[in-house]
């Protein structure tokens, strides 16, 4: 048995991103296998506040949004903070919502739901940040840019900042079933 401290937020938001990478670094100090943290950060700003809180004890890994998500063509992510990511190592994806991705395209014309819609909602019963933590987990994992079978640090939020920090096992999507959620670092309380 294991006495472990969760860090509770009042609510959902940005106000906590500093809090929840300071969190996440107690964490990494205790926790000597974890080599890998998938945090989404859209504009990159937390994912370089996260890289340099912990420096190089882990590899980092940005998930941003596909191009085309604000609007056509465009990229959340400037040229120059990909750059700025870069030098510190970080890599920076872009892709689809694992659990939205093409299939919203055919809910926004069509009407319905989706399978995944289901996965997505039934994850944000805990968070929004609980079920982009699992979403990125996937989406790096199916890039090849994160180890399947092998606990890591999965960061999200909602919208700007990030205050959900989970450790997972990730899968590749076509195992979706098959993630292990081992410990809530840090989540809002509503």
């Amino acid at each position: 048995m294991a006495r472990k401290f969760i860090t509770y937020f009042d609510e959902e938001g940005n106000d906590y991103t500093d809090e929840l990478i300071s969190a996440v670094s107690d964490k990494l100090d205790k926790c000597e296998d974890i080599k890998h943290i998938v945090i989404a950060s859209a504009s990159g700003k937390s994912a370089l506040k996260l890289a340099k809180a912990v420096g190089d004890k882990v590899k980092i890994i940005n998930v941003t949004h596909n191009c085309g998500f604000s609007g056509p063509n465009q990229s959340d992510i400037s040229e120059d903070m990909i750059g700025k990511l870069e030098e510190m190592g970080i890599v920076t994806y872009f892709g689809l919502h694992a659990f939205s991705g093409a299939a919203r395209g055919v809910t926004n014309k069509y009407g319905g739901y989706s399978p995944l819609d289901i996965v997505a909602d039934t994850l944000r019963m805990f968070s929004h940040g609980i079920k982009v933590s699992a979403e990125i987990s996937i989406m790096a994992a199916d890039a090849g840019l994160i180890p399947v079978g092998e606990e890591i640090i999965a960061i999200g939020g909602r919208g700007h900042g990030v205050d959900t920090a989970v450790i997972l096992t990730p899968v590749n999507s076509k195992n979706l079933f098959d993630m292990e959620f081992h410990e809530i670092i840090a989540m809002p309380r509503d």
